[in-house]
């Protein structure tokens, strides 16, 4: 697999994956990264990296059917085969979305369809998995399509909701098992 990642901030994910790839540990190659944000710290990793990398969002491109067209652009030319979103806060076009279907995973905090669809990001998903009183949350890794978080599963690791959990102490757990889930799909999607 040849590995295209789109994050808006840090690319957690984007970094485990590379150093995977470099260890041996998952079979493929990350090759580009873009991000919709100019200043997040994964476009300067990537640099680092060296990946090929971009900011494209629509601040740079306002009309939206421009702005599919020039990410599309951006993985074909790489050549990527596969793309991993490591914490992209955008919706992705139509263009790109049949480009790569069933090649775009993603990861998501809680176990869907639980606590999924739009708005359910971040933060706001551990509080709403703590205020429902579920007993156990975990990740998801799932299929990119064009309704939010409704792709098909490809994998899902449980964790526990304990008394007395914390939106911290729930979200450091969830993001502990975030990493090798995410190998476990790619590996099985390979």
């Amino acid at each position: 697999m040849r590995l295209g990642f789109l994050a808006s901030h840090g690319g957690s994910a984007a970094r485990h994956i590379t150093a995977a790839c470099v260890s041996g540990e998952l079979s493929a190659t990350p090759v580009a990264l873009l991000s919709n944000n100019s200043r997040s710290p994964a476009l300067a990793w990537a640099h680092e990296a060296g990946l090929a990398s971009v900011h494209l969002s629509s601040a740079k491109l306002p009309d939206p059917n421009m702005l599919d067209s020039a990410m599309l652009d951006f993985f074909t030319q790489a050549r990527v085969d596969t793309l991993v979103l490591s914490g992209y806060m955008r919706e992705l076009g139509p263009r790109l979305l049949s480009h790569y279907a069933g090649r775009t995973v993603n990861i998501h905090p809680s176990l869907l369809p639980r606590h999924g669809g739009r708005g359910m990001y971040g933060d706001r998903v551990h509080e709403a998995v703590l205020a429902s009183g579920d007993t156990e949350s975990g990740a998801t890794v799932h299929l990119v399509t064009s309704g939010i978080d409704e792709g098909p599963v490809l994998a899902q690791t449980r964790v526990p909701v304990v008394p007395g959990d914390t939106l911290e102490t729930l979200k450091a757990r969830v993001q502990a098992v975030e990493g090798g889930l995410m190998l476990r799909a790619l590996k099985q999607l390979a």
